[in-house]
């Protein structure tokens, strides 16, 4: 084969690969705004708040990106918009806690322990959204990240039934904005597959009804 045709060939393939990345963050952007929003009056009351881990550090110190979180979770549970605050993070090691680390700072704000959940074994978005449904048996939520992120989560809680809402949890411009968009174009077409395909969570375990003490699923 001629080098010219084998350059055509390749260049082809690179095209498609554009196509379909863009194509795929069209449809899960697309498909999901309508449940997205940064106005709490445009949110319907739900069952309760999924709030998404992130970076956390020693001596209960959380990241910026984590601490709005935190707060607009908090908000929804003070206006009555949900009953309950399921916290699904990382507690993968001893040495690292995602969950446990909000759940205090979630206490901090008011919030009665009882209403608190914890998932430890929310690794990932797909994780803790496959977690909120199949052990806690959640049936509505609102799910409270930032803007970047809600898409691919709504799209991820929309194939599994869920009736799900996003609320923009972003307070401040995040130094890291660019990258942490681009990094999302990328996860967002790794969901496409995931929500098709339906791989198990690293974890399932006991049912916890999201309706009961969140105690329960306190280590």
């Amino acid at each position: 084969m001629k080098k010219k045709n084998i350059l055509k060939i390749l260049l082809s393939i690179f095209l498609l690969l554009i196509i379909t990345v863009i194509s795929i963050n069209i449809i899960v952007i697309e498909s999901t705004k309508k449940q997205i929003t940064n106005d709490i009056n445009k949110l319907s009351p739900s069952e309760c708040a999924l709030l998404l881990g992130a970076r956390v550090y020693k001596d209960n110190k959380v990241s910026q990106i984590v601490y709005d979180r935190i707060l607009k979770a908090v908000e929804l549970y003070k206006k009555g918009l949900v009953k309950k605050i399921l916290i699904s993070g990382d507690h993968g090691q001893k040495s690292y806690d995602e969950v446990n680390t909000m759940k205090e700072w979630v206490i901090k704000y008011g919030v009665p322990p009882k209403d608190i959940f914890m998932d430890h074994a929310g690794f990932t978005t797909y994780e803790s959204i496959y977690r909120a449904k199949e052990i806690f048996l959640v049936d509505n939520l609102i799910i409270v990240t930032q803007e970047f992120h809600l898409g691919r989560s709504v799209f991820i809680a929309n194939s599994f039934g869920l009736k799900s809402q996003g609320f923009v949890a972003d307070r401040v411009n995040y130094l890291d904005w660019f990258t942490s968009n681009f990094r999302e174009s990328f996860a967002r077409i790794k969901a496409f597959f995931y929500v098709n395909l339906k791989p198990k969570p690293t974890y399932l375990g006991e049912i916890i009804p999201i309706e009961g003490d969140g105690r329960q699923s306190w280590d």
